[in-house]
């Protein structure tokens, strides 16, 4: 398993065409095509969670490469102001205009099917990382329902973090949510193959050093840190969001508990 703590890249690529919408859940991400030949889903700054769905993605998606688990690249995509605006669909329109800018895409795995637990079973080892690493996010949206992985080229690849971190969205219990439990893990649909979980914990805490996650929260672009209503600016709105990781980590052992005694109820 490599132990690289290198500090993460995104490249940054340019919306050249909109392709159509994925109409699935309430973000309507797209398929589109980059300047650099390459088709990406492609995740709107201008939707209802705005720039806070984007930071999930982006920190979830990279401290899961992190750990060694395979996610599409992520990528900074930019959208010109003279984009779309030949687009019939009024709400897709809005949904651009408001998006100009910075946004965020992953590379779209052509042929990769959506995982079904009933057809494919998870080694341990890799289950138990996948379940230690979205309960180190919080991560409420991997259950039977909505698994966000799929199998491409024969390998699980995890997709969609944007409902990571949620306590960005109550922001003043930031604290509390960082050091306690994850009760949603109960629903993780992967908890059932999760077999190593002291293991995952014991490798995961290796590998997320302060310096590697300071960096990952670095990529968090300041236009996406400028938010109506917060008194705080992009520095320190990054700060917070490195000491829950810091802190998220520092508390492992409550979050591997509760995953630990939902797994014992349903075996």
């Amino acid at each position: 398993m490599d132990t690289s703590t290198q500090a993460p890249e995104l490249r940054t690529v340019a919306v050249t065409r909109y392709i159509t919408p994925l109409r699935e859940g309430g973000s309507l991400p797209a398929l589109a095509e980059a300047d650099d030949g390459f088709r990406y889903v492609l995740k709107f700054r201008g939707t209802g969670h705005g720039p806070k769905a984007l930071i999930s993605e982006l920190i979830g998606g990279e401290v899961a490469r992190a750990l060694g688990l395979r996610v599409p690249e992520l990528v900074f995509a930019e959208l010109d102001e003279a984009f779309g605006r030949t687009e019939g669909d009024e709400e897709i329109q809005d949904l651009l205009k408001g998006s100009q800018g910075s946004n965020l895409a992953l590379h779209f795995l052509a042929g990769a099917i959506t995982f079904d637990p009933a057809v494919t079973t998870v080694d341990p080892e890799l289950a138990s990382r996948i379940v230690w690493l979205d309960a180190f996010l919080t991560n409420i949206d991997r259950t039977v329902k909505n698994t966000n992985m799929l199998i491409w080229q024969k390998d699980l690849w995890l997709i969609d973090h944007g409902s990571c971190l949620y306590f960005q969205h109550s922001w003043n219990h930031w604290k509390k949510h960082a050091e306690g439990p994850f009760h949603l893990i109960k629903d993780h649909v992967l908890l059932p193959q999760a077999l190593k979980l002291a293991e995952a914990d014991a490798e995961s805490r290796k590998r997320l050093t302060p310096e590697l996650l300071k960096s990952i929260v670095e990529l968090v672009p300041d236009t996406w840190l400028q938010w109506e209503g917060v008194e705080q600016g992009p520095a320190e709105l990054r700060a917070v969001y490195l000491e829950f990781l810091l802190l998220r980590l520092a508390h492992s052992h409550d979050f591997i508990n509760e995953a630990q005694h939902a797994r014992q109820a349903l075996v």
